[in-house]
């Protein structure tokens, strides 16, 4: 293989869940990294690899939902680690959680979470996962038999479990994710996290006392009757992914199957609820 890559350089409207549809699109392609930049993504492709038509099946670049421009350029020789260490800011939720890369130092955070991202979504730095930490800031989940739907780079499972949660099962339906989600559970010393490569169907037959699911509003939609089956009586849903605007949407299906919210909180239009059986 050469190191020559084609580099795709993705200008995105609405950016965080087009960015993170895009990705999941082409991880399926020979994409094989990506950095977030202001305006979307840059996606990186070796040469050897890439033809002109790499793009023709990727659905959203059809979809009337989002705005998506894109250049590309032939790069020598990329650098990941560098080019990490460039995108990839150390953040920290309410002074108790500290997530970073391995490259960054430690602090003195209660709960200090080392993620090497890749190509997953979930450094914690989008709105969605910085308010689905701050739901298990507040939750005592000590025993709680978890599940981290949609689990991206397993920062929900990760934190869960250093909260006292077990067993924690964590699925996703990437492969990237998939694989990502067991290195990030092993470098930070995880012993009750499970990983599965998947959707709703594998919750057949199993229970939870806590479901996190983090994923989008139509996947959301489409899986409820799945995440209430499988909650236990007195369990807690966490759910995020979704504008403020799809709040009725959301509350009308967990309402109806018998649900009872508990909490919202909101940033920068985006939401995260609570609800319990």
């Amino acid at each position: 293989m050469s190191n020559i890559y084609i580099g795709y350089h993705f200008t995105i409207e609405p950016k965080e869940l087009g960015s993170e549809i895009l990705i999941a699109e082409l991880g399926e392609k020979a994409f094989e990294s990506f950095t977030e930049t202001e305006t979307g993504i840059s996606a990186f492709v070796q040469k050897d690899l890439w033809d002109e038509t790499i793009l023709e099946d990727i659905h959203i670049l059809q979809s009337e939902e989002f705005k998506i421009a894109y250049t590309f350029e032939e790069i020598e020789q990329v650098n990941w680690n560098e080019e990490w260490e460039k995108n990839f800011e150390a953040i920290d939720v309410d002074g108790n959680c500290h997530v970073r890369a391995p490259f960054h130092p430690k602090t003195n955070a209660e709960f200090d979470i080392v993620i090497e991202p890749k190509m997953s979504f979930g450094t914690g730095h989008h709105e969605t996962t910085h308010m689905m930490i701050q739901h298990l800031l507040e939750i005592d989940v000590t025993g709680m038999k978890t599940l981290d739907m949609g689990c991206g780079t397993a920062i929900l499972a990760i934190l869960a479990e250093m909260k006292g949660a077990q067993p924690i099962d964590a699925i996703d339906i990437d492969n990237w994710c998939y694989l990502n989600s067991i290195e990030n559970a092993q470098r930070n010393n995880c012993k009750h996290i499970t990983v599965y490569e998947g959707e709703a169907a594998l919750l057949a037959g199993k229970k939870y006392d806590l479901i996190i699911a983090n994923i989008n509003r139509n996947i959301l939609l489409n899986d409820m009757q799945s995440y209430v089956d499988s909650l236990n009586p007195n369990g807690t849903l966490l759910l995020s992914g979704f504008y403020s605007e799809d709040i009725p949407f959301i509350d009308a299906s967990c309402t109806e199957k018998g649900l009872t919210y508990v909490k919202k909180l909101e940033r920068n239009n985006w939401v995260s609820l609570k609800y319990v059986n």
